[in-house]
């Protein structure tokens, strides 16, 4: 019999479940939406439900019309949005709807941690540069004081992966990795951090078992692998948040790999073997799906950009893409590639929902400059490109100042299917730029843990060699340094100078 591995990768619209062999092939997959609620202005909300349903229907798909032996999967593993919370009954019965990472409610808490316990600290222990609201441990505490009734009935408060796994085992567990970005777990201890356990008044009951990434969390129940079509001695393992297991899936194992991933977001993620503090308190640390491996973990607006240039001033390639078949994105890229690097002198910033780090600024917002009557589609089109390429180069200056250095950069995402946007990011950082052939790095990521947790491999990083295939590379051209060089210093001018402009706009 075959082993085949199945990677459960659930975002934050949609869910999606890949098989794989043991050489890293795609067998097939299964794409699920579901649909997030939002009662008011900053909160966003989920049905509990709605996520084992999509894990249920994706395996049907894949079972009855796709016809992959689902009984040959010997393991699950999964790649996970991060923050999404539970708040269950002593029964695992949710008491209210999941609350999403994007949720920012908690303003008061996250301002009162800030206040009581301060920046720093919270950096220290953590590894997060600030007491955000979009942390649990704000949504927590927001839950304690706005829903009473809720927070006293809850026995266990869980992140998204706590919650699969235990319908599929009967356990609670969790992973380093997922909690990093709790606010009340200790990346210095890897253990809960009480100052936050006293905050919530609770202990270290009312919160999972804390395994490694990657590891077995327990056999499937036998009524859940009949429900699903699966043999009954699958082994449901941990998984890790979804950029860093997507940069698994790209086989950035080692220190020194940089991957960069342009979906809606960008984001990029840099292991190291030891954490490593930003003495500027810029970069956040967060926890690697290696055990004791740390990674440098930044994320703001990407691709979101560029589709919001289309959805509002792209209407003809919309169309055209419509009538014709091809992809809109396509369309826009062509014309991209008939303007110059540099695209003549106009420039973007490109934070249409504020900057993140390294230069956080919730008040930041895009803009585009130097436009002249010689700019047309074009060249907008390519100035949003080349931005994302130069908030790239941002993060890379940055953890070069903390002395980590990149030799090698893996490219994953939507953005990664351009070759045109390839080559302008390979110019603008003058490094080569790498990508693989997964369609689905995230769920090849949660694949190889699983597979390295139940032996099938003796390392995540065996597991890389063996199932990830670098498929084509993007060399720099030297005649565009120093085009880029200069682009980039204005894209730094730019963020620096409208400091205050941000400010006024704000008030």
């Amino acid at each position: 019999m075959s082993q085949l591995i199945a990677g459960i990768d659930l975002g934050t619209t949609a869910l999606k479940i890949a098989i794989f062999d043991t050489t890293g092939k795609m067998l097939g997959n299964a794409t699920l939406e579901y649909t997030l609620y939002t009662p008011q202005s900053y909160f966003v909300e989920s049905d509990p439900a709605v996520y084992m349903d999509a894990i249920e229907k994706g395996f049907k798909i894949l079972g009855e019309e796709k016809g992959i032996p689902l009984k040959d999967v010997v393991a699950i593993g999964f790649s996970l949005q991060s923050e999404t919370m539970f708040f269950v009954d002593e029964n695992c019965k949710p008491l209210r709807n999941s609350i999403s990472w994007m949720d920012n409610r908690a303003v008061k808490q996250s301002e009162y941690l800030t206040e009581k316990y301060g920046d720093e600290l919270c950096y220290k222990h953590t590894g997060q540069v600030s007491w955000g609201a979009n942390w649990p441990v704000a949504k927590a505490l927001w839950v304690k004081e706005n829903e009473p009734e809720v927070f006293a009935k809850t026995k266990k408060i869980l992140l998204i992966e706590d919650f699969i796994i235990y319908q599929l085992t009967g356990r609670y567990v969790s992973d380093c990795s997922m909690l990093c970005s709790t606010l009340y777990w200790d990346i210095t201890t890897k253990k809960y951090w009480q100052p936050m356990l006293d905050e919530l008044g609770m202990t270290e009951d009312n919160f999972p078992e804390i395994l490694e990434p990657g590891e077995v969390a327990g056999t499937i129940l036998p009524e859940m692998a009949e429900k699903l079509g699966l043999s009954k001695d699958v082994q449901v393992c941990t998984g890790a948040m979804d950029n860093a297991i997507g940069a698994v899936g790209v086989g950035a194992v080692r220190s020194g790999m940089f991957s960069e991933s342009i979906g809606s977001t960008l984001a990029v993620c840099v292991p190291t073997d030891k954490i490593v503090y930003d003495p500027n308190q810029q970069m956040p640390v967060h926890y690697y799906p290696i055990k004791d491996t740390y990674m440098m973990h930044t994320f703001t607006s990407g691709g979101i950009c560029l589709r919001w240039y289309r959805d509002n001033f792209c209407q003809m390639e919309m169309t055209c893409a419509e009538m014709t078949g091809d992809d809109s994105y396509d369309l826009m890229t062509k014309q991209a590639l008939q303007t110059p690097p540099g695209a003549d002198g106009l420039s973007f910033l490109p934070h249409l929902s504020g900057s993140l780090a390294p230069d956080v600024n919730p008040h930041a917002t895009g803009i585009f400059f130097g436009i002249t009557m010689v700019h047309n589609k074009g060249h907008f089109i390519r100035a949003i490109m080349e931005s994302l390429g130069y908030l790239v180069r941002r993060n890379m200056d940055a953890l070069s100042a903390m002395g980590i250095e990149v030799d090698e950069v893996r490219a994953f995402g939507g953005g990664s299917k351009s070759p045109v946007w390839n080559q302008i990011k390979a110019d603008i950082l003058q490094k080569t730029i790498c990508v693989t052939s997964s369609k689905e790095a995230a769920c090849l990521g949660a694949a190889i843990l699983a597979g390295k947790a139940v032996g099938i491999f003796d390392s995540v990083e065996a597991a890389a060699e063996s199932m990830v295939d670098v498929i084509a590379r993007y060399e720099p051209n030297p005649d565009n340094k120093e085009i880029y060089d200069k682009g980039y210093e204005v894209y730094k001018k730019m963020q620096e100078d409208c400091k205050d402009l941000f400010e006024m706009v704000a008030k």
